[in-house]
């Protein structure tokens, strides 16, 4: 197992990172369309949809809504703020869950993939637009991988009281607190280096615990989802990891969430 993890992300990884930093905004809209359109062909199997052809239909929705997102002029803040309540609802879910079994059927968990995928592409093509899109891109990213090292290594050394035990059994409190520490000092590390102003600092460490706190709600949503249909990943397009939801779960919140923040506030940080 090990050893299909490295190979799968020495393999992948370098292609990801050029797509990054190589393609233009088309293309590069494309490679991650083409990204979620498979985690779309995953979620329909989260939402109970066994059929290959069923699947593949729900996939090419989701290609389709891409392309129309792609092509509307509307305010990018519009859709970022519809995931900003999706995810609010999802908090919620995940709180109540066992509780409350009609907020996930599988029909309603269909209309939810659309908002978990759907707002993540666009809310990663909005920010690589951005001036300095990259380093935009890279500081959501790191926020998330150091959430989940510092929550990791917490958990596996303080770890004591469980977190949401009937959603997702390996999380604690203290692997919780873990992430949010070290993300909290890369933040404030990082805020420094830049000679951001006090009230930027703090504004700055504010919008990283949304972000953070809310990369978590997006892990264990994918949690629900997948204990509800019986499954240990979302698929196996991955040798080693899994699914491709199965590593971007928490990508999927925190991406939107950061890029609201950076439409609302980015101009007023420095």
């Amino acid at each position: 197992m090990l050893k299909q993890r490295i190979i799968t992300g020495v393999i992948l990884a370098p292609l990801v990172l050029a797509g990054f930093i190589l393609l233009n905004p088309l293309w590069f809209a494309i490679m991650i369309g083409g990204i979620v359109t498979l985690a779309g062909w995953e979620w329909a199997r989260l939402s109970g949809i066994q059929s290959q052809p069923g699947r593949l239909l729900y996939a090419a929705v989701v290609a389709l809504l891409l392309v129309g997102l792609y092509l509307d002029s509307s305010p990018a803040h519009f859709v970022l703020l519809i995931a900003l309540l999706w995810w609010v609802l999802a908090t919620v879910m995940i709180m109540r869950y066992p509780e409350g079994q009609r907020l996930w059927s599988n029909r309603l968990a269909m209309f939810y993939g659309l908002l978990v995928l759907l707002p993540a592409w666009h809310g990663l093509v909005w920010l690589r637009a951005q001036d300095g899109g990259l380093w935009l891109l890279l500081a959501v990213v790191v926020m998330v991988w150091a959430a989940d090292i510092g929550a990791y290594f917490a958990g596996k050394t303080f770890g004591r009281n469980k977190l949401l035990p009937r959603v997702s059994p390996g999380k604690t409190r203290e692997g919780l607190l873990g992430g949010v520490l070290l993300t909290q000092l890369l933040a404030i590390a990082a805020m420094c280096y830049l000679g951001w102003s006090l009230q930027s600092i703090v504004l700055g460490m504010l919008g990283t615990l949304v972000v953070v706190l809310f990369s978590v709600v997006g892990d264990l949503t994918e949690s629900l989802f997948k204990r509800e249909q019986g499954l240990k990943d979302s698929s196996n397009l991955l040798p080693g990891h899994g699914g491709i939801m199965d590593r971007i779960d928490s990508l999927t919140a925190a991406i939107p969430l950061f890029a609201l923040g950076w439409y609302l506030f980015g101009s007023q940080l420095g």
